[in-house]
C-alpha cells in the first residue's frame, strides 16, 4: 500500500509539472504592444541637422505588427514629423516610415527589445512635395533605432502571477502572428 501511495505520489508530481509547464505560459498581443509603445512617443523627439538645417523631429503615431508573413520580426509603422529651420522660416513635412526588426529577450531584465532595423518603406510630404527622401528618413529610423537600443518593448510583469512564474525559469520566445508568447524552455 505505501509503495502504491510513493507511486502515486511520484505520477502526480510528474503530471503537476508537465501542467504546470503547459499552463505557465504567456503571450503579447500586437494591441498591448502597441499601447505600451505610443505611452512612449514623447521620448521620440530629436533636434539634427540635415544639410546644414536644423531640423526638429518627432515620431507621433505607430502601428505594429507582431509576425507579419508568418516571419520572426516586428514590424513598426510609423509617422512622424519633421520641422525644418532656415532662414528664420519653419517648413513643415510629414513622414511615413514601415520599419521591420527582429525582437530579442534580454533574460536578466525579463524585457523584449527589437534588434536589427531594417528600413522597408518611406514616404514625406512636404510643402506640395510628395515622394521619398532617403536622408530624413535614415534621421528618423537613427532616432527609433536609439530609442529601441536603450528601450524594451515590452517588460514582463511581476505582480502578474504567471509572468512572475515565467520569469523564474529560462524561457523560451516565440514569434507567431499576431503575438509574442513565452513559455519555460
Amino acid at each position: 500500500m505505501r509503495n502504491i501511495l510513493v507511486v502515486f505520489a511520484l505520477l502526480l508530481g510528474v503530471t503537476s509539472c508537465a501542467q504546470v509547464s503547459d499552463l505557465a505560459s504567456y503571450s503579447v498581443t500586437e494591441q498591448q504592444l502597441q499601447q505600451l509603445m505610443l505611452r512612449q512617443l514623447d521620448q521620440l523627439t530629436q533636434q539634427t541637422r540635415l544639410a546644414g538645417m536644423p531640423v526638429a523631429l518627432a515620431v507621433e503615431d505607430m502601428q505594429v505588427q507582431i509576425g507579419p508573413d508568418n516571419s520572426d520580426t516586428v514590424r513598426l509603422g510609423t509617422k512622424a514629423s519633421a520641422v525644418f529651420s532656415a532662414f528664420g522660416l519653419h517648413y513643415p513635412a510629414s513622414l511615413q516610415l514601415q520599419i521591420e526588426a527582429s525582437p530579442y529577450y534580454d533574460g536578466e531584465q525579463n524585457a523584449v527589445f527589437l534588434r536589427n532595423l531594417r528600413l522597408l518603406d518611406s514616404s514625406i510630404d512636404a510643402a506640395g512635395y510628395r515622394g521619398n527622401l532617403s536622408p530624413l528618413s535614415t534621421e528618423v529610423l537613427q532616432l527609433v533605432n536609439m530609442w529601441l537600443q536603450d528601450q524594451p518593448v515590452y517588460r514582463l510583469d511581476e505582480s502578474d502571477p504567471t509572468q512572475r512564474l515565467l520569469m523564474q525559469m529560462p524561457l523560451n520566445m516565440a514569434v507567431q502572428q499576431g503575438r509574442i508568447r513565452f513559455s519555460p524552455l
